[in-house]
């Protein structure tokens, strides 16, 4: 799970310059890598956390990814209780707040582009069905349950496309 040396794709670039042009409103994510903000996006909404951010389960003290590295056993907070990525995990609820302004991010988007994913994931996978415009594209490798739903589908690699799209 941790990859501190991991660098942003042509993918993560490009949606970062979309949104420092003003043509990208928000990114929703399933990854937990933290990328999308190495890349330099900045509305984020990460559905299930990010590995980069730490917490006490005790007391709530916020840590970096540094206090892995440093600790030789399961990380300790200074209040003794035990540090656990903000991620969610199997079983746990995704984060209301993130869900909320998920979804109004997609309802009120003009263009929903979804990309890299099989939509197959749910409670993630259920939001495209918020979107109430008539331009959505999917960029993804293999066929998803909303290709009958898309305006457009592109079967390339995302960065591949994304890349091309802002070269040209």
């Amino acid at each position: 799970m941790l990859h501190p040396t991991a660098q942003p794709n042509n993918a993560h670039l490009a949606l970062a310059e979309l949104e420092r042009l003003g043509k990208l409103k928000a990114i929703v994510t399933q990854n937990v890598d933290g990328l999308h903000h190495k890349a330099g996006s900045i509305n984020v909404l990460e559905l299930h956390g990010s590995r980069g951010r730490y917490y006490c389960m005790s007391c709530g003290k916020t840590y970096t990814m540094d206090i892995v590295f440093e600790a030789e056993d399961v990380p300790v907070c200074t209040c003794g209780g035990r540090i656990r990525p903000d991620v969610v995990l199997f079983e746990e609820s995704l984060d209301q707040n993130v869900i909320e302004r998920s979804v109004n991010v997609i309802r009120n988007a003009d263009v929903l582009i979804v990309g890299g994913t099989s939509l197959n994931v749910y409670p993630a996978a259920g939001l495209i069905q918020h979107y109430k415009g008539n331009m959505l594209v999917l960029i993804n490798k293999s066929e998803t349950s909303y290709d009958s739903h898309a305006s457009l589908i592109i079967r390339d690699p995302i960065g591949e496309t994304l890349d091309a799209a802002m070269q040209g």
